[in-house]
């Protein structure tokens, strides 16, 4: 991997690992087309004990967001209130009253998927489709979060790196996740990663961020995947993959003068369905204190029509 040189390594690993025309000219799930009714009930006949965990941090003013591309943290405001209802302002009869409320926020600004309509590369969306024609004012007309609505829920596997390789449970900020870091954290948890799982990689970052504050949590140096795990991303045909990092590959990146270079193939040339800002915490303390860490996990996206990414709650079940 030549570090001067980001655009002669983008355009080789997208031509290595594209999977335009795959599932047909008109797809619009890239790599969730992996996750079939077959590995569905596979990852349903996981769940033993019952026990479930939310991966989404919470969505208020407390959040990691300062700004940056104008993203801001959740602005929640109250429209009725039990004052209002105490004050009789409601209008009501027979003494019932109510409280109702609004949310105002970037789709990206917390736990989140990032949709096929999220990256291009040179001008091209997923499956090689014109970007101009894909995302316009009027949002993602082809790739849009909707479609992906349905899909999300099969088998999750947790790799926590952290932990395996990380000391204090911890990766440091710039520590590049390498395909042989994944192998290995794999071999560690007795666990396998294939044809359409969820895979969820816990750097630890997130613990870190909550103990030492935000600090530049959003959009600053991270661990991340390096990005010679293309290949690994690509070979394994998993569904989805999502960090507990704001970037999902490293901070910085591993080339002078780039910008999200493994962003580049995996979203727009393999269709690949990418989660940023899990909370994995609790579910990673469970996992290992049981050594079970292969789940039941549901994950869908809001339907928000024509949106090139979305808020989630994530549910992983045991």
């Amino acid at each position: 991997m030549n570090r001067d040189d980001p655009e002669g390594a983008i355009a080789e690993a997208a031509k290595a690992y594209s999977n335009w025309g795959r599932w047909g000219a008109d797809d619009a799930l890239g790599t969730l087309n992996f996750l079939d009714a077959a590995k569905r009930r596979e990852g349903a006949a996981l769940v033993r004990r019952g026990v479930s965990f939310s991966l989404s941090q919470r969505f208020d003013m407390n959040g990691p967001q300062k700004g940056w591309r104008r993203r801001t943290n959740p602005v929640h405001t109250m429209l009725d209130t039990g004052t209002d209802a105490a004050l009789g302002n409601q209008g009501f009869p027979h003494g019932i009253g109510g409280a109702d409320d609004v949310i105002a926020m970037p789709l990206q600004c917390s736990t989140q998927w990032d949709g096929l309509g999220h990256i291009f590369d040179h001008g091209h969306a997923w499956n090689g489709r014109a970007a101009e024609k894909v995302v316009t004012s009027d949002g993602d007309l082809v790739t849009g979060i909707e479609h992906m609505a349905p899909y999300v829920a099969g088998r999750g596997v947790l790799l926590d790196v952290g932990r395996v390789v990380g000391e204090g449970g911890e990766l440091p900020d710039g520590f590049a996740v390498t395909e042989e870091h994944l192998t290995a954290t794999a071999e560690a948890h007795g666990v396998s990663v294939g044809r359409g799982d969820i895979v969820v990689v816990r750097t630890g970052q997130l613990a870190r961020a909550r103990r030492d504050g935000w600090g530049d949590y959003a959009g600053g140096p991270a661990p991340g995947l390096s990005f010679g795990t293309a290949g690994w991303l690509h070979r394994t045909e998993i569904a989805a993959i999502a960090t507990d990092t704001w970037g999902f590959e490293v901070r910085p990146n591993e080339f002078e003068n780039a910008f999200q270079p493994l962003h580049q193939v995996v979203i727009p040339n393999m269709g690949l369905l990418i989660g940023e800002m899990w909370d994995l915490e609790a579910l990673a303390e469970d996992c290992a204190a049981d050594g079970v860490h292969e789940f039941w996990l549901t994950a869908a996206p809001l339907p928000i029509t024509g949106a090139v990414g979305s808020p989630v709650n994530p549910i992983a079940v045991k």
